[in-house]
């Protein structure tokens, strides 16, 4: 959605230009704009007349300040509405309760409940300093108790053992006495889920509902479900008494249908969106901020986050003082450049935040070789000794050789890894002693920069 949505705008946007007022024509032509990227993303019928009726409403009568075009105060709006069918700023959890505080995850097989179930968890121990307990209920779906202890051991919480032969009453019993005899502050509850929406799996969800009593009984569905998402929404907002949704897969879905339908038909708000398949690729949801991603505004907020989480702020401090300082740029600190480009989560992650006009220049970059490149060069230096790494001088022919080998490369990738280093070093001797200044303005001159690692 975010891609046609953003097209459809801002062609709209340029058609407008030189009109000094918002009038019913030019409205009902953006709102014709809309409703077609909406119903194209797969957003349902009844959200998208919603959605559309209170955009007309706010827009017939607007003034337009001098500053901007009707085409720019009618964006403005789409994005405002945008945010208010998603739920509005963000919605965090309720831990306020005598502990363990017990949090339920609900919704159908495939959905990535398990995974989100430790996502969630390493999210309670890193950012809400929690003592995490996980439980399976899931007795039907082979390896789901064994796949719930593996994610959780890389998650770093605990989890409580359970078997197939269990009924999922006694589990959650076990459970729930276990994390009150041994201080857990939270208990997270993976359910059993099916392929479809059956009545055996909602009686079982509703009778380890009442059991529980959680503090959060929150759904968690695919968001490239489309259309499906909004049936499966509304059977368990039925059953149950849902007070938050988890979005995942949001990353893969160019649509974006779900995130707009799945808050409106269940009227819970939407707390945590899946943006990778890796353990912390859990955020936060934001409804402000992913309207200006759907509207190709980026999120430069979250991609902040992204590299400082990702950056080793005591290394970089390190790497500054030994270039002021004049001491060598060794491939020790070119190496530590490149794990902390991997760590930020790669290109394509990053270029997912940039608003649409940047992606799509940077969009001319092969992200997939840049990558591929990189842990290339991250194995060359791997397989050089300690003080090769100090001393690149020495690495000559036959070092070359049993360097390559090492890594599974030709000699040539050897021999260009250490140009690109040697002009990268280069650089960093010019940086030496505030020449930071004369440096940029010769590259302003320059038809080519020295190659970075990434």
């Amino acid at each position: 959605m975010a891609s046609n949505l953003t097209e459809r705008l801002s062609r709209l946007v340029k058609t407008m230009r030189g009109q000094s007022r918002i009038t019913e024509t030019n409205v009902q032509d953006m709102l014709r704009e809309v409703r077609m990227a909406l119903l194209e993303a797969d957003v349902a019928l009844p959200v998208v007349r919603d959605f559309i009726a209170r955009v007309k409403d706010k827009a017939l009568g607007q003034e337009v300040v001098a500053s901007l075009t009707p085409g720019q105060v009618l964006v403005s709006l789409v994005q405002k509405e945008l945010s208010a069918t998603m739920g509005d700023g963000v919605a965090d959890l309720n831990l306020a309760t005598q502990p363990p505080a017990i949090i339920l995850m609900a919704g159908l097989q495939g959905a990535g409940k398990t995974t989100t179930t430790a996502k969630l968890a390493k999210h309670l121990i890193e950012k809400r300093k929690k003592k995490v307990l996980t439980v399976s209920a899931d007795v039907y779906r082979p390896a789901a108790i064994e796949q719930l202890k593996m994610v959780t051991g890389q998650a770093g919480a605990e989890w409580f053992p359970s078997t197939p032969d269990q009924k999922p009453r006694d589990i959650v019993n076990a459970a729930i006495d276990h994390a009150r005899k041994h201080f857990f502050d939270v208990l997270l509850v993976d359910t059993a889920g099916r392929l479809a929406i059956d009545e055996a799996l909602m009686a079982e969800i509703k009778e380890l509902h009442a059991l529980l009593n959680p503090v959060e009984t929150l759904f968690v569905v695919d968001a490239m479900q489309g259309q499906d998402a909004i049936n499966t929404a509304k059977a368990f907002k039925d059953a149950l008494p849902l007070t938050g949704v988890v979005l995942t897969k949001l990353d893969g879905d160019s649509r974006g249908g779900a995130a707009l339908s799945v808050r409106q038909i269940t009227g819970a708000p939407i707390k945590f969106a899946g943006v990778s398949e890796k353990i912390d690729g859990l955020e936060v949801f934001d409804a402000e901020r992913h309207a200006g991603r759907i509207l190709g505004m980026g999120d430069i907020v979250a991609l902040v986050e992204q590299v400082s989480a990702g950056v080793d702020m005591e290394a970089a401090q390190k790497l500054a003082a030994k270039v002021k300082s004049g001491d060598g740029f060794d491939l020790n600190d070119f190496l530590s450049q490149i794990q902390q480009m991997k760590q930020m989560g790669g290109l394509s992650s990053l270029m997912d935040k940039l608003p649409a006009q940047m992606a799509a220049k940077a969009g001319q970059v092969d992200t997939d070789k840049v990558e591929r490149d990189l842990r290339r060069k991250e194995g060359i230096i791997n397989s050089m000794t300690k003080l090769e790494r100090r001393k690149p001088e020495l690495i000559k022919a036959t070092r070359k050789r049993r360097i390559a080998a090492g890594a599974g490369v030709q000699v040539q990738d050897v021999n260009r890894m250490l140009k690109e280093f040697e002009q990268m070093q280069e650089m960093m001797k010019k940086m030496k002693g505030g020449g930071m200044m004369k440096l940029m303005k010769r590259m302003g001159g320059m038809k080519g920069m020295p190659k970075m690692p990434f």
